[in-house]
C-alpha cells in the first residue's frame, strides 16, 4: 500500500477537481470546503510519504505495471518528499487565507477558481514526482494553464497579463520540448534514470548541448529567471489577492526544482569539465538575477510589485547555490527554495491584507499601518529578517549554506552577489519600515483605510502567525532539514 502514496498525493486534488462541478450544482457553497479538505488530506499524505521514504528508502511507482524506461515512472525520494510537504502545507495556509478575501463573481465562477487551484496542485505534484522528461513537460503545461486562468479570473488588466504569461510560458514550453526531442534523438530514451546512464559519453555531442540549452531556456521562463522574468511582476501584482500567495510561493519554485533535478540527477552536473562550465553559467545568471531583482524591488512604489521583484531576486539566490556544483551549495539552495516559498507566501498574504483591510497599496500609504496593525507589522518584521538573512530565521541558514558552498568552490564573485543582494534587500525593507514609522514621511497624503481602525480578523492573524512560525521553525530546525537534503543528494557523489 505504501508504494502507492505518490499516486494518492496526485489523485486527491485531481479527484476533488473532477467531482466539484457535479457537487456545486447542488451545493454551490461546497467549493471552498472541498478544496480545503483536499489540501489538508495532501498534508497528511505528504507527511506519511516522507516518513516512509526516510525509513524505507525512495519509492519508485510504476504506472500500469510497465517497468521503466518503457513505462511511466514516478520517484519519491527525500528531495521530492520534502518538496511535497512544502507544497501541501503552503497550499493549505493560502487557501485558509483566501477564504477571508471576498472573491468576485457567481457561485459557478468561484467553483472554477477552486477547480483551477486543485488542478494546479495535481500538476505541481506531477512535476515533483515525474521521472521522465516528457511528463515534466505535460505537468508544467497543465500548471501554466491553471496559473494563467487563476490570474485572469481577476478581470480587467489581469486579463492582459494572464495572456502575456500564457504566451511567454508557451514559448518556454516550445523550447523545453525541442530540447527534450534533441535528447531523445541522441539517446533514444526519456526516462531520467536511463538518460543518466547514457548521457556521460554523449555530453560533447552538439545535439545534447543544444537540447540542454533549449530546456534551460524553457524552464528559465517558467521559473522567472532574470532576464526572462518579464511576465511575473505584473501577473502577481494584478492577480486576486487570494491567489497571489499561492502562485508566488509554488509555481516558479517547482519549475526551478525541475531544473535542479534534470541538471544533477540526469546530466550528472559537477563531474566533468562540460557540466562544470554549464553550472558556472547557471550561477552567474543567478547572480545577475539576485542583484538585479533586488535593485528593481528597491525602486518600486507598489508594494506587491516590490515583493514580486524580491521573489525574482531570491530565484537568483537559489540558482547561485544550485550552480556551485557541490553538495553544500545544492543542499543550501534546496533549503533556501523551501524558505523562499514560505517567505513569498507570507509577503503576499501581508500585501493582500494591507490592500483589502487597510487600503494600503503603495509605499506612500504605509503610514496607515503604524497604529492600526501590530500583527501585520510583526509579520513584516519577521519575514523581513528572513529575507535579509538574520538569525534565527530560515533565510539566514539558507544563505549561510549557499555562501559556504561558494567558498568551497572558490567562487568569490558568487559570495559577493549574495552579499550585494542581501544589502539591497535590507535597503528596500528599511525603506518600507521608514514609511510605516516615520511621521508624515515625505509630506504626502496618507491613504484612508478601507476598514475601521481595528486589527485584522482572527483567521488572517492565524495565517500570518502560522507562516511566521514556519519561517522561524525552518531556522531552528535547519540542521535536521539540511541533513535530510544532504542525504537525498549523497548519491550524486559531488
Amino acid at each position: 500500500m505504501m508504494k502507492h502514496i505518490p499516486a494518492v498525493l496526485f489523485l486527491i486534488p485531481l479527484v476533488a477537481a473532477i467531482s466539484m462541478p457535479m457537487v456545486v450544482l447542488r451545493r454551490p457553497g461546497w467549493g471552498r470546503p472541498m478544496t480545503l479538505f483536499a489540501a489538508c488530506a495532501m498534508c497528511v499524505t505528504a507527511v506519511a510519504n516522507l516518513l516512509v521514504v526516510l525509513n524505507s528508502g525512495e519509492i519508485r511507482y510504476l504506472f500500469g505495471g510497465w517497468r521503466a524506461p518503457v513505462g511511466i515512472e514516478w520517484v519519491a525520494d527525500g528531495l521530492a518528499s520534502v518538496m511535497m510537504i512544502a507544497v501541501s502545507l503552503l497550499a493549505t495556509v493560502c487557501l485558509v487565507y483566501g477564504g477571508s478575501v471576498k472573491l468576485p463573481g457567481s457561485a459557478r465562477r468561484l467553483a472554477l477558481h477552486y477547480i483551477l487551484i486543485l488542478l494546479l496542485l495535481s500538476a505541481l505534484t506531477g512535476v515533483v514526482f515525474a521521472a521522465d522528461l516528457f511528463n515534466v513537460f505535460v505537468f508544467l503545461e497543465v500548471a501554466t494553464l491553471c496559473t494563467s486562468g487563476l490570474v485572469a479570473i481577476a478581470g480587467g488588466k489581469a486579463l492582459v497579463f494572464a495572456f502575456r504569461y500564457l504566451i511567454l510560458a508557451s514559448i518556454g514550453a516550445t523550447f523545453y520540448l525541442l530540447g527534450v526531442s534533441f535528447l531523445y534523438a541522441a539517446t533514444g530514451t526519456l526516462n531520467m534514470a536511463d538518460l543518466a546512464q547514457r548521457l556521460p559519453g554523449l555530453l560533447g555531442s552538439k545535439a545534447v548541448i543544444v537540447g540542454l540549452v533549449f530546456m534551460f531556456i524553457g524552464l528559465a521562463i517558467k521559473m522567472a529567471l532574470m532576464p526572462l522574468h518579464g511576465w511575473l511582476p505584473d501577473a502577481y501584482t494584478y492577480a486576486l489577492d487570494a491567489v497571489s500567495p499561492l502562485l508566488s510561493s509554488l509555481v516558479t519554485k517547482v519549475a526551478l526544482f525541475a531544473w535542479i533535478r534534470i541538471m544533477y540527477w540526469v546530466v550528472g552536473a559537477g563531474h566533468d569539465a562540460e557540466t562544470a562550465q554549464a553550472l558556472r553559467v547557471c550561477w552567474m545568471l543567478g547572480a545577475l538575477a539576485a542583484v538585479g531583482g533586488a535593485f528593481l524591488a528597491l525602486i518600486q512604489q507598489d508594494v506587491k510589485r516590490m515583493f514580486a521583484y524580491g521573489g525574482v531576486s531570491h530565484i537568483g539566490l537559489i540558482m547561485i547555490g544550485a550552480g556551485l556544483g557541490n553538495q553544500t551549495g545544492l543542499a543550501g539552495s534546496m533549503f533556501y527554495l523551501i524558505n523562499d516559498a514560505v517567505m513569498q507566501a507570507t509577503l503576499f498574504v501581508l500585501a493582500g491584507v494591507a490592500i483589502s483591510h487597510y487600503g494600503v497599496r503603495t509605499m506612500g500609504d504605509l503610514a496607515v499601518l503604524r497604529e492600526r496593525a501590530p500583527w501585520m507589522i510583526g509579520g513584516l518584521i519577521i519575514v523581513g529578517l528572513s529575507m535579509i538573512g538574520i538569525p534565527p530565521t530560515g533565510g539566514f541558514f539558507g544563505k549561510w549554506y549557499i555562501v559556504l558552498g561558494a567558498l568551497q568552490s572558490g567562487e568569490y564573485v558568487a559570495v559577493g552577489a549574495v552579499i550585494v543582494a542581501t544589502l539591497l534587500t535590507m535597503a528596500y525593507f528599511m525603506g518600507l519600515f521608514v514609511r510605516i514609522f516615520a511621521s508624515h514621511y515625505g509630506g504626502g497624503e496618507q491613504a484612508s483605510p478601507v476598514a475601521p481602525a481595528a486589527e485584522m480578523p482572527l483567521v488572517l492573524r492565524v495565517c500570518v502567525g502560522i507562516l511566521c512560525v514556519g519561517i522561524l521553525s525552518l531556522g531552528l530546525c535547519s540542521d535536521r532539514i539540511v541533513k535530510v537534503l544532504l542525504d537525498a543528494t549523497s548519491s550524486l557523489k559531488l
